[in-house]
């Protein structure tokens, strides 16, 4: 897949400008790298794009186990049914296992309520070397905390002051976490999963009648959907606030999952690619071992 620089302008949300989520589309990019979506060659376009970038991921992040002066924190954000989990196991299928972790936050412990909000992301972040993929993450505490306040009395908050400027620090505290960790080695991208509300209900009654995806189905998704448009407008501040030149944030329509998954696996490979990593160099003392050990197990056959 080509990742131009104009799919990647029309994704990003650049710092200080609105992300403006009502007009950007759920179904598809002004970018036509699928030649069309919606139709049997676009998923065909996109299931090959696919495959192409596992492979190059897996170069990609053996790469990077073995510089290991860079990790890569992969933040997934979106609403319930919008695809976090298959875009998960679909981009990350030929990744070794041993070079990444996936953290999924739920609700919070009672422990994790009696720290700072940003204690259970910090953490939980991948070691250098290593790709870490959060979904869902330290963004719920300006998302679901700011459609359903009430959550913030169990945090043991110092002040109950819960207006505008709470948040606005929030979104601070969030953009100098992440620059600090830039700075000190970890390549951040952070994806909002733009699902619209008919797509979201399609999934919902897909996930109750087939007996496969039954178990999926948790009251709570149907409990959230009257707050679609509260979600919208917290996500639409909340991405607004802390897109940044350091980690910005990509809208990636999520109304066709084909397309969804090629277009993260496409910014990961570019992301990592972008690092410009290389082997370690392998000294004259190690190059001597080397050939040492091939001496020795040559002789062997002799």
């Amino acid at each position: 897949m080509n990742l131009t620089k104009g799919l990647m302008d029309e994704l990003m949300v650049h710092p200080g400008e609105p992300a403006q989520l009502s007009k950007r589309s759920t179904k598809g990019t002004k970018v036509n790298w699928l030649h069309g979506i919606g139709g049997t060659e676009a998923r065909d376009v996109a299931k090959r794009d696919l495959a192409d970038l596992r492979s190059e991921l897996s170069k990609a992040q053996d790469l990077l186990y073995a510089n290991a002066s860079w990790s890569v924190l992969i933040v997934l954000q979106g609403l319930d049914a919008a695809g976090k989990d298959g875009t998960i196991k679909h981009v990350m299928a030929g990744a070794n296992p041993q070079g990444s972790d996936v953290v999924s936050f739920k609700q919070p412990s009672d422990e994790e309520l009696r720290h700072d909000y940003l204690w259970r992301t910090s953490k939980a972040l991948p070691l250098r070397g290593r790709i870490g993929i959060f979904n869902r993450s330290h963004y719920e505490e300006v998302l679901i905390c700011r459609v359903h306040p009430d959550l913030l009395a169990q945090e043991h908050l110092p002040s109950q002051d819960y207006g505008q400027s709470f948040w606005e620090a929030r979104y601070e505290d969030i953009n100098a976490f992440e620059r600090h960790l830039v700075r000190n080695g970890t390549r951040i991208l952070k994806f909002f999963l733009h699902i619209s509300r008919d797509e979201q209900r399609r999934r919902f009654l897909e996930r109750l009648d087939d007996p496969r995806k039954q178990w999926k189905f948790s009251p709570a998704d149907i409990a959230e959907r009257p707050f679609f448009e509260e979600y919208q407008r917290a996500y639409e501040a909340a991405i607004t606030a802390t897109s940044t030149s350091w980690a910005p944030w990509y809208i990636v329509p999520a109304d066709h999952k084909y397309a969804l998954r090629a277009l993260v696996g496409a910014f990961v490979v570019d992301a990592i690619d972008k690092l410009h990593l290389e082997y370690p160099k392998v000294s004259d003392e190690k190059r001597a071992e080397i050939e040492q050990a091939r001496e020795q197990l040559l002789s062997e056959g002799a």
